[in-house]
């Protein structure tokens, strides 16, 4: 994770295959991360689970996503099980390690999730106002200190497949620990918020 010891930002960008686009079939998702120059850092790639899971929850399915160096080591490994609305991931280290986990909170008007150190305790939330459905705030006691954003592709790009683009912005002094935790809510905001929206 080293990589992101100076960076206070990066971007995550969803990769996407022309036989997923044309047949329009879900097949396991993969992305990049880089620096905001373009610069990669690490790849992830969601591990293969059940078809079944795939095809019938979609977006809902439980997943592990894998982060590592290109061809590589381990970096990060981010864990979802299944729920329905109280949507959850583990975060941890190449060395399996739990980093720390987010939870969604119940409301009504917003989109609010928990993000937990490794011991359960709460350090940070995330805020997404419904009228901004493509921003996440990043939030202690109201105070802002980063956000996490969605990112225009293109119009063809965000016309026919479900790729996304997001970035991510914090302090560049925070702990490498701590970013990661935010890199892995990424994958679990895509997942939610954004994975089927081209085929609804």
């Amino acid at each position: 994770m080293e990589g992101l010891t100076s960076l206070d930002s990066f971007v995550v960008r969803q990769k996407k295959e022309w036989g997923e686009i044309l047949s329009g079939f879900e097949t396991i998702n993969k992305y990049e991360i880089t620096d905001t120059t373009g610069r990669r850092l690490y790849v992830a790639v969601e591990e293969s689970g059940s078809l079944l899971a795939r095809w019938f929850l979609r977006a809902l399915r439980p997943f592990t996503v894998t982060v590592s160096i290109e061809g590589g080591a381990v970096v990060i490994r981010v864990k979802r099980p299944f729920r329905f609305y109280f949507h959850e991931v583990e975060i941890f280290d190449g060395q399996g390690q739990l980093l720390g986990s987010l939870k969604r909170r119940f409301s009504f008007l917003r989109r609010i999730y928990v993000v937990m150190d490794s011991s359960g305790r709460e350090i940070y939330q995330l805020f997404g106002p419904i009228l901004h459905p493509w921003t996440f705030h990043i939030k202690n006691n109201e105070v802002e200190y980063g956000k996490i954003t969605k990112k225009w592709s293109g119009l063809m790009k965000e016309g026919f497949t479900d790729a996304d683009n997001f970035c991510v912005a914090f302090p560049a002094e925070w702990d490498i620990k701590l970013k990661a935790l935010f890199m892995g809510a990424v994958f679990l905001i895509d997942f939610v918020y954004f994975e089927n929206k081209g085929k609804n």
